[in-house]
């Protein structure tokens, strides 16, 4: 006999744990009973997956975040590395009698460069902390590392020299602008 038509030929009675056959009301109580216990477990599992599916998405967006958290911080790194080259060339330009004895097509390839780089730096929000003599000190944008003293009461408090410049990566700042500050006796 093939195996598909012994399933045709079984037939199951239900009956209690003891072998007496139920009655059709005990028969449909019992597949009630069944259908609720089956109607359980199908909640506990929908419920489960559900769950599961949430947690998977919560760590989805926790670890998209996480990445650009990293990203950020590799390229405010990067960006910090960078700085010292801008100090290089605000350095040339700032020795005026040198760079005029420089050869014009040179020294305006160089400045040319130099506009490349900030604009780099100024398209990934990096701008120059705003310093100049006569402004008043900012202890969150400038880091004093010198004091001037002064009689004159308007010059308190304010920058006397910038020794160099400090820069923003958006509202953040990567490096206080380096001032000396005028001070009354």
């Amino acid at each position: 006999m093939e195996p598909e038509n012994l399933d045709n030929d079984v037939v199951f009675e239900e009956s209690t744990e003891e072998g007496i056959e139920l009655g059709g009301a005990a028969k449909v109580k019992k597949l009630q009973d069944k259908i609720k216990l089956l109607e359980k477990e199908k909640a506990e599992y929908l419920d489960g997956w559900q769950r599961a599916r949430a947690d998977y998405a919560n760590l989805q967006k926790t670890s998209d975040e996480d990445k650009k958290r990293v990203r950020a911080l590799v390229e405010e790194s990067f960006i910090e590395d960078l700085l010292p080259t801008l100090d290089s060339f605000a350095m040339a330009f700032s020795n005026v009698q040198a760079w005029e004895k420089v050869e014009p097509t040179w020294r305006t390839g160089v400045e040319y460069i130099y506009q490349q780089f900030l604009k780099a730096l100024n398209d990934k929000n990096v701008s120059i902390i705003p310093a100049k003599i006569g402004d008043s000190f900012d202890a969150y944008m400038h880091e004093s590392i010198e004091s001037v003293e002064t009689e004159d009461v308007t010059k308190d408090h304010t920058i006397a020299a910038v020794v160099q410049q400090g820069y923003l990566l958006g509202e953040k700042v990567l490096r206080p602008a380096r001032v000396k500050v005028y001070a009354i006796k």
